[in-house]
């Protein structure tokens, strides 16, 4: 593996590690979640299991649902996406819970800017790394196939569909929700900017590291 590809590796894996600690902040807040994640506390409400496992349970459906409708064969790393990105999640709602327990709404408001915050600077280094599909992303891009829609009301398509299904499953639907919904694209889009940068720095400082080399 060269350096280009294990930093890539590198990007995915911070990105979901720092995406997931962002989530459990949210969970915590008390405000709501994002849609996506509105529907996975509402499937633990329900029917037990852990928020994680039904990351990898949704997913896995989603996986499934996008192979069939493009008429391919399943993206495996996207299964791989769905399990890391389940098992930190349930990492970091555990690990947390105690030192994150909002009592007043400032508290609440404070925990779920954090959870936006660090959710789309994970996001942003996940995009960089370019490493494996996200079973929601790819979701999104199904749908606008298939409609014709562009990537904006697919994605608002979708979310109105999890928000739809999370309500009747008792899912963490609030304020928080319509926050992360009208926000993260503009979290995600500061980052990735200064992600680049940074990314594009690594390259420059490998290449010249390279070239030393060859030149001895």
């Amino acid at each position: 593996m060269n350096k280009r590809s294990t930093r890539r590796l590198f990007f995915y894996l911070i990105g979901i590690i720092v995406m997931t600690f962002g989530i459990a902040l949210t969970i915590h807040s008390q405000l709501g979640t994002s849609p996506f994640d509105a529907l996975l506390v509402g499937l633990y409400r329900t029917f037990g299991l852990t928020i994680g496992s039904w990351e990898i349970v949704v997913g896995f459906s989603m996986i499934l649902f996008n192979a069939i409708a493009e008429k391919k064969r399943p993206e495996y790393l996207a299964l791989l996406t769905a399990l890391l990105t389940g098992f930190f999640i349930d990492i970091w709602v555990f690990s947390t819970e105690s030192y994150f327990t909002p009592e007043t709404w400032g508290l609440q408001m404070t925990c779920l800017l954090m959870g936006l915050f660090f959710a789309g600077l994970g996001i942003a280094i996940n995009l960089q790394a370019d490493f494996a599909p996200n079973p929601f992303d790819r979701t999104m891009l199904v749908v606008k196939n298939l409609t014709g829609l562009n990537v904006s009301i697919s994605r608002s398509l979708i979310s109105v569909v999890l928000v739809i299904i999370a309500f009747f499953f008792n899912g963490p639907i609030g304020l928080g929700t319509l926050i992360i919904t009208l926000f993260s694209g503009v979290v995600i889009h500061f980052f990735m900017h200064y992600v680049s940068l940074f990314d594009d720095a690594l390259t420059k400082k490998s290449n010249k590291e390279a070239s030393r080399v060859h030149s001895m």
